[in-house]
């Protein structure tokens, strides 16, 4: 017997416990839920979560990350005094305000200086910065009434994106991964994408791969990012002079290997592992296919507008997304930074709007087009709304917001929501909800019912807690928006 062998033999105290509790908790388990529910990659939806039919089978988030303004897109609020001090009101209410606010002697309320008009069948008002969001309003689902509880980026992208504002948690596409399963043998099932912004003065906000991470799922469920200019995947070709053969009886003899550590560890990771060493092997036959757009019709690049010829702009990003799901990825996220917007707002957030508008249009009717709409569900959105006053100084061109958790807009798209149809209201300021409250919560138990999931089933066994996307805090599904 040599080291390693004595090495791996060796029964440590961590790992009696390890062997143990991982074989007979995943017999217990299985048992109880069958081998489907643990995503089998047949693409139905496990019989121990599923409690109605699904109405999407895939979805995409466009994630906005900074906060829209909601006073500048979809919440027309005509009645807002310019000028007018809003301090004794904020007083009265027990706003929270950000250090960046705090100091100031006054606060400004900010009239948006953009005009509205309502579009399509339900009236949805929306501004001039969106004159291709307005064509596609009886597609879409305006949900004004959306709250959070936090008032920084950081732990209100959390929040949003694993469904806790603490680290650690898993993200909602692992989630679906977990749940759900892939559909497809050569891709990831949760793919993520990270467009560029065209205004050199955005005020970018960081993120990291928490934001689509597994935490404490096995690392199979977590998103793969994908480059947005170059290679997709860096380091995915053989290297010079190693043949495909070759490249395949190499990761035969690893999987051996790594096989024989696990009968030894029982460490899940390391099946983990073997598979992502599987999937990189044939993400290389799989990705350059993706990734080659030259056969797309120059009538969807129409539809996308002239930014979908660039990669990596939101446009190329949104016409990739859908190549994706043609493909069999389940989940796919975009994220569009930028939109931090504390000064100088008017003319940001109109670069911003111009970087997402026509791509918002052109991914909608062109998955409504080849018949994926009604069973693809599209989310935009940000992680909270932007205050009624002015950050800083207030003039009749220009202001700043600072950042709101009681109130934003959001809107929805296909797998079994309502088109044409706005949901909820906020008061003459935006700056409480008056119906149709929406908590981050309940957005996300609204997703995992149109994809067929309970999201009181969906949970999974961790340092001793049962740890679901929507915690443990009550969350409804917003029936209201569903068609």
């Amino acid at each position: 017997m040599n080291d390693i062998e004595l090495f791996n033999s060796a029964l440590t105290r961590r790992h009696f416990f390890r062997k143990n509790a991982t074989g007979l908790g995943y017999a217990a388990l299985a048992s109880l839920l069958g081998q489907d529910a643990m995503g089998s990659g047949s693409g139905e939806i496990p019989p121990a979560l599923a409690q109605f039919a699904p109405k999407a089978k895939r979805a995409i988030y466009l994630s906005m990350i900074g906060a829209p303004s909601q006073f500048e897109m979809f919440d027309y609020k005509p009645k807002i005094e310019f000028n007018k001090d809003l301090k004794d009101f904020l007083v009265a209410s027990g706003q929270r305000l950000t250090g960046m606010t705090s100091g100031q002697s006054r606060f400004p309320a900010a009239p948006s200086i953009f005009k509205f008009a309502q579009h399509g069948k339900g009236g949805t008002w929306v501004s001039e910065l969106l004159p291709w969001t307005a064509k596609m309003a009886d597609d879409i689902c305006v949900i004004r009434s959306m709250h959070t509880d936090a008032i920084n980026h950081e732990p209100a992208n959390q929040l949003m994106y694993t469904g806790n504002m603490v680290g650690g948690k898993a993200s909602i596409g692992s989630w679906l991964s977990y749940g759900l399963g892939s559909m497809n043998n050569d891709l990831p099932t949760f793919v993520v994408l990270h467009a560029s912004h065209s205004n050199p003065g955005s005020n970018v906000q960081a993120i990291s791969s928490r934001l689509w991470g597994s935490a404490f799922l096995p690392g199979k469920y977590a998103g793969v990012s994908l480059r947005s200019k170059g290679d997709p995947v860096l380091f995915l070709q053989d290297s010079p002079g190693v043949p495909r053969e070759l490249r395949r009886k190499m990761l035969d003899g690893l999987a051996t290997m790594n096989q024989k550590s696990y009968e030894a560890v029982g460490d899940p990771e390391i099946q983990t592992r073997i598979q992502q060493y599987e999937m990189a092997f044939r993400m290389q036959t799989s990705v350059p296919e993706l990734a080659d757009t030259t056969k797309e019709t120059e009538a969807t690049y129409n539809l996308y507008g002239p930014d979908s010829k660039v990669p990596g702009t939101f446009a190329s990003s949104t016409m990739m997304a859908r190549r994706l799901l043609e493909r069999g990825v389940r989940f796919v996220q975009i994220f569009h930074r930028g939109w931090d917007q504390h000064g100088n707002l008017p003319h940001d957030i109109a670069a911003q709007c111009r970087d997402i508008d026509q791509g918002s249009y052109g991914l909608i009717q062109d998955l409504k087009q080849r018949g994926m709409l009604d069973d693809t569900l599209v989310i935009w959105g940000g992680e909270f709304g932007r205050t009624t006053y002015s950050q800083g100084k207030l003039t009749e061109t220009t202001y700043g917001r600072d950042h709101h958790p009681r109130a934003f807009s959001i809107w929805m798209a296909g797998g079994g929501v309502k088109g044409g149809f706005n949901y909820g209201e906020t008061d003459e300021m935006s700056f409480n909800i008056t119906s149709g409250a929406t908590h981050v919560r309940d957005l996300h138990a609204t997703i995992l019912n149109q994809l067929g999931i309970d999201h009181l089933r969906l949970s999974y066994k961790y340092q001793g807690l049962d740890n679901r996307l929507t915690g443990v805090l009550p969350a409804r599904v917003v029936k209201e928006i569903l068609a």
